[in-house]
Parts: structure tokens; C-alpha cells; sequence
């Protein structure tokens, strides 16, 4: 008898086999039946955002058509790259939308809405993967203490969550620890997010200003308090984690914004830290040493609900004290 962490795998499994070596003969009869493409099916046939986006994601990567392969490798290559935002969303836009109505043979005099709906997908899923090589070149930034520009944004970060509050009376002392970090320089703290870290928390406090100020003074609280900074440097580390391994699509797909930018990744980061600051205060945890028990259950919650291809986290600013 399968063990029952095994039995499902295997079913999936064997599901997805048949699946895919039936497809092309699935796809064949429904174009029959429907005269239609399935990137039209899915365009006409399913609610736009999440669940449209990954079909028809799917279906571009799964394409054994060479102008569609082809089409994937230049845009791939496209987000990879230092180019001009508006060159690339154009790129996207043009390329994605003249391949496709080409190699599938749809005229958009008669398949009208097809353009529009189809461009939009395209944007999203190219614009997910800028945003991932953006996010990336921040996280493989490492934090140089000799970097003017990354000595202002800490600096910044400081009088944003602290004000007129207290002095800093040194670049290396232990005043940092008020704000979260584990000792007297902030900089070794980086490490394993890079710059990514940095530019998280300061924009969490910079947009979110008295929300940020609100979290700071939960992780003072005497008995349920945690560090403040280096919690928000661990959940860069899962905002971070989500992106790259497609689980956080749900949510970007279903973005109200098309362009989404780092802008768009640090919102998604302050979402977690404002949400994980509530369910740290709800879990009433004895210690600090509590921290990465609750934390991994906070991670498998956010993935349950990023399950779901109706997930979009919005940010609710109303923050209660403990």
C-alpha cells in the first residue's frame, strides 16, 4: 500500500501523463468543434486575470510551434536585459500579439476583443518576469558600507521610524538594535538579502510611515516583541522566495496595476509584514524563540491562499496596538 504522502503524488502524476500526451489530440478536436485556437478559448472562455493569465501562460510554453518558441526566447531574453521600460512593454505588446494572430491565423477585423485580451496576458506574464530580474539585480546587491547612496537610505530608515525620538551618536553603535537590528552595524544584517532588504524596509516606512511606526512599537512590546528589522529582512527572504517560484503569480496577475515594477514587489512585502505582525500578536508567542515556528506557519497560509487564482492582497492601514 502507497504511504498517503504518496498515494496523491502518484495520481497527479500519472494524471499529468496522459494529459499531455493527449493534449494535442484534445486540442485538435475542440479547434474542430469551435473553429477556434485554444489561446481564444481561453481568452473568451475564462475570467481575466490569475486563472486566464496562467492558461494561457501554459499554453505559450507548452506550444510546440517554433515561431511561438521562438517568441518566448526574445521576450525572455528582453526582461533579462538593462532596457528602456516603455521599449520592452512595447516589444511585449507588438511581438506577443503579430506572432500569435501569424502562426494561429486569427484576423482581428473579425476576432475583435482576441488583440486586447491576449496583450494583456502577454503584459503580465513578461512584466511578472522584469520585475523578478529587477527584484534579483537588488537582492545580489550587496550592501556597501562605503556606497554613499546605501549609507543615505539607512540613515533614512532611521529617521523615519525613530524622528526626533533619539540621536544617533555613531554610524557603528548599538542604538540600532531600537529598530530591530541584532548589532551595532546594520550592515552585516544585509547579507543574505543585499540591498533588496534595505529597500523594503524603507519603503515600508516611507509609504506606510505611521503603519511602519505602529509595527516598530509592537516589537517592543515587552513579553510578545521581535526584532523588528530582522524580521523584515526574513520576509524579504519569503516575499522574495514566493516571486521566484511563481507562487506570488496569483496575486501579481490579479494586480489592478498592468505595469507592475518593484514598486509593485515592495507593496506585496509590506502586505506580509503588515499581515505577519498580526499573526505574531495573535499567536501570542512566549519568546523570540518562537519565531521561526510561527513564521512557517504564517508562509503556508499566505501559499493557501495564493492557491486560490482569486487571491489579490490589498493593504488594510488600520493597525491596533497590542
Amino acid at each position: 500500500m502507497l504511504p498517503p504522502e504518496t498515494g496523491p503524488k502518484m495520481i497527479f502524476r500519472v494524471f499529468s501523463f496522459f494529459y499531455f500526451l493527449s493534449r494535442p489530440l484534445l486540442k485538435w478536436l475542440l479547434h474542430r468543434f469551435t473553429n477556434l485556437c485554444e489561446l481564444q478559448r481561453i481568452c473568451y472562455g475564462c475570467p481575466p486575470g490569475a486563472t486566464r493569465t496562467k492558461k494561457v501562460q501554459m499554453s505559450l510554453e507548452l506550444s510546440r510551434r517554433l515561431p511561438i518558441k521562438k517568441l518566448l526566447h526574445i521576450l525572455n531574453e528582453l526582461v533579462s536585459n538593462d532596457v528602456e521600460d516603455t521599449f520592452l512593454r512595447r516589444e511585449i505588446q507588438t511581438r506577443a500579439i503579430g506572432t500569435v494572430l501569424q502562426v494561429k491565423k486569427i484576423n482581428p477585423k473579425v476576432h475583435i476583443d482576441f488583440p486586447r485580451s491576449f496583450g494583456t496576458c502577454a503584459e503580465r506574464i513578461w512584466g511578472y518576469k522584469r520585475m523578478y530580474f529587477m527584484v534579483e539585480k537588488l537582492r545580489a546587491t550587496q550592501y556597501d558600507c562605503e556606497e554613499p547612496e546605501h549609507e543615505a537610505k539607512l540613515m533614512m530608515l532611521w529617521k523615519l521610524l525613530v524622528g526626533d525620538e533619539m540621536t544617533l551618536t555613531g554610524r557603528i553603535t548599538d542604538q540600532w538594535q531600537h529598530i530591530g537590528f541584532q548589532g551595532d552595524d546594520p550592515s552585516t544584517d544585509f547579507r543574505g538579502m543585499g540591498v533588496l532588504g534595505l529597500d523594503n524596509l524603507l519603503f515600508l516606512a516611507q509609504n506606510y510611515n505611521g503603519t511602519a511606526r505602529h509595527l516598530l512599537s509592537h516589537s517592543h512590546h515587552p513579553k510578545h516583541g521581535y526584532f523588528f528589522a530582522i524580521v523584515g529582512i526574513n520576509l524579504t527572504s519569503m516575499a522574495y522566495h514566493l516571486l521566484k517560484s511563481g507562487a506570488a503569480r496569483t496575486h501579481f496577475y490579479n494586480h489592478p496595476q498592468h505595469h507592475l515594477t518593484v514598486d509593485t514587489f515592495h507593496q506585496f512585502y509590506c502586505y506580509l509584514f503588515y499581515e505577519f505582525d498580526r499573526y505574531w500578536v495573535e499567536c501570542k508567542p512566549k519568546n523570540i524563540m518562537d519565531f521561526n515556528h510561527i513564521q512557517r506557519r504564517f508562509e503556508e497560509n499566505i501559499l493557501k491562499l495564493l492557491a486560490n487564482d482569486g487571491c489579490y492582497f490589498k493593504m488594510n492601514l488600520s493597525v491596533e496596538d497590542v
